[in-house]
């Protein structure tokens, strides 16, 4: 139990730097709506728990944003965590692009649509 705020350890979380091994930075180039999915192949690098967690939420494609979300981290430590998995080749990552050609007239349709669900 903490005394300043009566939660024990394993209620507060762990801390970032202790997850990421003190690193700051990815190595993988990775944006907040990168698409993550696991590859199905395990990684033979000895990965901490955090690393198991993260890639159980990647079965499905998700957003590193997702992934953060449900694990309650940072950002940037779910970052490093993924790019360790992208290097052992147990995550596929793709960078968000728009699969459609955008059109003033596409944007027109959204916009009607969305005012009419206001």
């Amino acid at each position: 139990m903490n005394a300043f705020d009566g939660r024990s350890q394993r209620e507060q979380g762990i801390r970032p730097y202790l997850v990421t091994n003190g690193r700051t930075h990815p190595s993988a180039p990775l944006d907040l709506l990168s698409m993550v999915r696991s590859t199905g192949q395990v990684p033979h690098d000895v990965l901490g728990p955090e690393h198991s967690q993260t890639l159980r939420l990647c079965r499905s494609p998700t957003t590193v944003a997702e992934v953060a979300g449900h694990l309650r981290q940072p950002a940037v430590v779910v970052k490093i965590l993924l790019s360790d998995l992208i290097g052992t080749g147990a995550v596929t990552t793709h960078d968000p692009t728009a699969t459609a050609d955008v059109t003033p007239d596409l944007i027109e349709k959204v916009l009607h649509g969305l005012r009419s669900r206001l």
